[in-house]
């Protein structure tokens, strides 16, 4: 690629043709369809409004809906807004969630471990990555 020759050089006069508006140079017409790539793939990147955590943290689903459940599974990871897990439960999205999620003990607490009593609605479900869900309330128990 030749940076040094003319404009017509460097660009092929199909795609100038195309995109340019009238008066734009070539290199204008690059930056601008830079800059408007860069905000595409920004708005695609990033939607979450909570900083995620990987960890692997022991998690029970407790009820979907008003039934009951006992399943267990593991979360992949975690935010200040929501939880993505993988477990056994059918469960729909919409659908009202009550989990505990187990947290890890620290030296001074022995064995009692805290764990982190949670309620919210499932909001993407991937059958081989896994269950994604907000997190509305929560409490602590030990």
């Amino acid at each position: 690629m030749n940076l040094e020759g003319t404009e017509e050089e460097y660009w092929p006069q199909a795609a100038t043709k195309c995109y340019r508006t009238a008066g734009e140079s070539q290199f204008q017409l690059l930056t601008r369809t830079l800059l408007q790539f860069r905000v595409l793939e920004t708005i695609k990147m990033e939607k979450r409004k909570a900083q995620r955590f990987e960890l692997r943290l022991p998690l029970e689903l407790i009820r979907k809906g008003s039934q009951a459940l006992s399943e267990h599974g593991e979360t992949k990871n975690l935010s200040s807004v929501g939880v993505f897990f993988e477990a056994g439960a059918t469960l729909g999205i919409g659908e009202p969630v009550e989990y505990m999620i187990t947290l890890p003990s620290t030296p001074g607490n022995g064995d009692q471990r805290v764990r982190l009593h949670c309620l919210g609605k499932v909001v993407r479900l991937s059958p081989e990555a896994g269950i994604a869900a907000t997190l509305e309330r929560y409490e602590f128990v030990r």
